[in-house]
């Protein structure tokens, strides 16, 4: 393929978080690719899911239409009134294939769009701003998302340009993805992050709206067909789904056949309810929190069952 093809290829955008520590090796500049085929009710990034750019509203920014109007003025389908509070109300039924032009024109950041259409180049471009810090670090680019691998052929560009950019490169997935973008992404990664959220898969579509059979074969094809890349395994550890012994042991008994795999285990967290708020949806998980010491006795389980795998043959 033609590298200038790869440079102008567009994709569905919904951040760039420089400086990030905990998403790959060394210092990274993440990715966010919208678009997801899971539906999970923990989901810490509900921007994410649609593949569709999405119109969010921050009423704790907005200025108020005593003093600012401006997303009335350009607001042409009708979307947005005032409400009695003196403050933007949003009907999101008339901003399906709208520019959202509210968004530009809030002065204050209150109405903001989650996904914006961008060029390979345009996002490596960013990327490449912090080069010096990966050079330091070992770090890179991580893709996430999402589910990046959702929008597979942008991905699958991001990734080659990278490398022809000397930037190492890493991604974040769920694993929900056709099995041929899962082969071709594995040779353009030096590490990848591979959720696995639960091993039942009536359990898991339950909670996710989708089974877990392409999740974990996608998992087999990295870690059989591709034993020289790193990966981390990883499992949000999630109230009313996973918090037991027996998921998290029939994970770890899943991956004790992988000696490479290196396995860790993410305490839920309400980080993202703020966002579910903006969307004017209502958080799914509720109040929900995990029990006290629970993740250490969690840890304790699936240490026990990788430390045997020392001793298979």
């Amino acid at each position: 393929m033609d590298a200038r093809d790869d440079q102008g290829k567009e994709g569905l955008v919904f951040n760039i978080q420089k400086y990030s520590v905990h998403d790959g090796p060394g210092i990274r500049t993440i990715v966010f690719l919208k678009g997801c085929a899971l539906s999970c009710r923990w989901c810490s990034n509900p921007e994410s899911q649609k593949y569709r750019p999405e119109l969010a509203y921050n009423a704790g920014r907005c200025l108020g239409l005593d003093k600012c109007v401006r997303c009335l003025e350009v607001c042409v389908r009708g979307g947005l009134t005032r409400s009695d509070d003196g403050m933007p109300s949003i009907d999101r039924t008339h901003c399906e294939d709208c520019h959202m032009p509210c968004a530009s024109a809030c002065p204050a950041q209150g109405i903001i769009v989650y996904g914006q259409k961008r060029t390979v180049d345009d996002v490596l471009n960013v990327v490449e701003q912090d080069a010096a810090f990966y050079t330091r670090s070992s770090g890179g680019l991580t893709l996430s998302g999402g589910e990046p691998l959702f929008q597979g052929d942008f991905a699958l560009a991001l990734l080659r340009e990278a490398r022809l950019r000397c930037i190492k490169t890493a991604i974040e997935t769920c694993g929900m993805a056709p099995e041929d973008i899962v082969r071709q992404a594995a040779p353009l990664l030096n590490y990848a992050l591979f959720d696995i959220k639960h091993a039942d898969s009536s359990v898991h579509e339950a909670h996710t709206g989708v089974p877990n059979a392409r999740i974990l074969a996608n998992f087999r094809i990295l870690a059989e067909e591709f034993p020289d890349l790193p990966i981390l395994a990883r499992t949000p550890v999630v109230p009313g789904f996973n918090d037991t012994e027996e998921a998290i042991a029939a994970i770890a008994a899943f991956l004790a056949p992988y000696a490479h795999v290196r396995y860790e285990l993410l305490a839920y967290h309400r980080l993202g309810t703020q966002k579910y708020h903006f969307l004017n949806r209502t958080p799914p998980m509720g109040e929900a929190t995990l029990a006290n010491g629970r993740i250490s006795r969690l840890q304790s389980v699936a240490l026990g069952i990788l430390r045997e795998r020392v001793q298979m043959p």
